[in-house]
């Protein structure tokens, strides 16, 4: 099976050509350019190609790989909100992701975003660098024995929940499909609905699937019925919250410390560059707070993560070639 690898960056190429060795059958050429619909025609004479969260993988760009006779996409990531699935579903292309790469990794990047934004440890640390010792601005909240509201307790909220119960944190789920199995075993002491975790928690993070209904479920209604002064994290889906009321929320003191590593207006920044660029960014606003913490979509980046990516990914290139079984819950389409 050949492959065309779109979007590669070191990393990237690193990773994949280390698992390669296992996959004797499967060949990669990698190329630095993104899935469009304008690069779409780089993938003739290729079985498949594999792109990533920021590719755009809309109904022109599949119907111009369908015309190639492309019948894979390998999406290495989890979400694959880039994807026209009814377009790939009518094209007969399959569609695969990577379900599950690294649950901790995320989890871990939420809380360290967390505590960053909370003890205004950016703010500290550029203090110091510049030899000033001084207090004033930095003071935060203790975790332990406060409240964290989990929203969304698949496989990476569960694993964050086990780091809030390690601070000694009470820690509410809320879930479309609560998983009781999590309340049996401690970690998350109840399940409860938005309303009611919004008004408890002293500490949010979002972990629940973008679709049409979670779209903004974070906006000025929501954040309204939040503790003053919440600790709120994202590291979910940057569509899941309204960045112009998470703002208003974060001025009004609603909202006491934000760590962001998603938002709605990231699409053309994802990975990019854009230091020498005079552009109207949102992503200064947010940095001008001093108790914001952004972050570049990074809550996945670890060198495990990155080899479960490869590993999965490879894994489903080889069932597709071979007409065996994919990945559990890595099928799309």
């Amino acid at each position: 099976m050949n492959i065309l690898f779109y979007g590669t960056a070191s990393y990237d190429r690193d990773s994949f050509t280390r698992e390669l060795k296992d996959y004797p059958e499967i060949k990669i050429d990698f190329t630095e350019t993104n899935l469009t619909p304008m690069t779409a025609a780089l993938a003739k004479g290729y079985d498949a190609v594999c792109a990533f969260v920021n590719a755009d993988c809309g109904a022109m760009t599949l119907e111009i790989l369908a015309g190639l006779d492309v019948k894979l996409l390998l999406m290495r990531c989890a979400g694959f909100d880039a994807v026209n699935v009814d377009k790939a579903k009518e094209l007969g292309i399959k569609v695969t992701r990577v379900p599950a790469y690294s649950p901790e990794a995320i989890a871990e990047h939420a809380m360290a975003l967390a505590l960053a934004a909370n003890r205004r440890i950016c703010k500290g640390y550029i203090r110091v660098r510049e030899n000033d010792f001084s207090l004033d601005g930095l003071v935060g909240e203790t975790l332990h024995g406060k409240t964290a509201g989990i929203i969304g307790t698949g496989r990476i909220g569960a694993a964050l929940c086990r780091i809030c119960k390690g601070f000694g944190m009470k820690v509410l789920g809320s879930d479309l499909y609560p998983n009781q199995g999590l309340v049996d075993a401690g970690v998350i002491d109840e399940y409860v609905d938005y309303d009611e975790l919004y008004r408890r928690s002293d500490l949010i993070s979002l972990h629940a699937f973008l679709n049409d209904e979670s779209r903004h479920m974070i906006n000025d209604e929501s954040i309204a019925k939040m503790k003053d002064g919440v600790i709120f994290v994202n590291t979910g889906r940057g569509g899941l919250v309204d960045t112009q009321a998470l703002i208003r929320g974060i001025l009004s003191g609603k909202i006491g410390a934000a760590g962001i590593d998603v938002y709605d207006e990231e699409g053309p920044n994802v990975y990019q560059n854009r230091a020498g660029q005079v552009i109207d960014s949102i992503t200064a606003r947010l940095c001008s707070f001093p108790n914001v913490v952004m972050t570049s979509h990074q809550a996945f980046f670890t060198h495990e993560a990155l080899g479960e990516i490869a590993r999965v990914t490879l894994d489903n290139a080889r069932a597709f070639a071979s007409g065996t079984d994919f990945v559990e819950r890595s099928v799309v389409c």
